[in-house]
């Protein structure tokens, strides 16, 4: 299987540069590629559904992430991308209304991205991808702000910024 290749954005004017595979991507915080992430809220509505990364998984094994996530395929619209990735990750139906919550930059260690998150509401059943996942599980919003604060060793860089994110809408 060929490695997937993604569009470079250049920072300051947001056009596409060109393209680089994964492994180029990861691990080299100048080369920035798009991503897109689906936050999943319960439909008693006081809670996010969050997914605990495989402990054999390549990028932060062991800590919790956003809900649904993933590079855009070439061609791929952001909300194009989100209705395939919450299928693939999760076995949500393409039906679900996305709302676009916010964009966002990610600079860490390992990858640089602008991540562009939606919103959908689902109780599931949900499918879990036991060589990516080790749990998949609702937190409150009041679980959420103690876990951000007391233990942000737990979540993914991207995760923390998410919450950052949200946190300021007065979640």
């Amino acid at each position: 299987m060929a490695d997937e290749l993604f569009d470079l954005i250049d920072d300051a004017t947001g056009k596409v540069t060109g393209t680089a595979s994964r492994r180029e991507c990861h691990g080299n915080p100048a080369l920035i590629h798009r991503s897109v992430r689906v936050m999943v809220f319960h439909p008693d509505g006081d809670s996010m559904l969050l997914q605990k990364r495989a402990m054999s998984k390549d990028i932060f094994p062991g800590r919790w992430d956003c809900s649904v996530g993933g590079h855009l395929d070439a061609g791929e619209t952001y909300e194009e991308a989100a209705v395939r990735e919450m299928g693939e990750e999760l076995g949500l139906p393409p039906g679900l209304p996305l709302k676009h919550l916010f964009d966002m930059k990610v600079r860490n260690e390992l990858e640089s991205e602008n991540v562009r998150e939606f919103s959908t509401v689902s109780g599931g059943p949900f499918v879990i991808q036991r060589s990516e996942l080790d749990e998949v599980r609702f937190f409150s919003f009041a679980e959420l702000k103690r876990m951000r604060k007391d233990r942000p060793e737990e979540m993914t860089p991207l995760l923390a910024g998410e919450l950052d994110e949200l946190f300021k809408t007065g979640m």
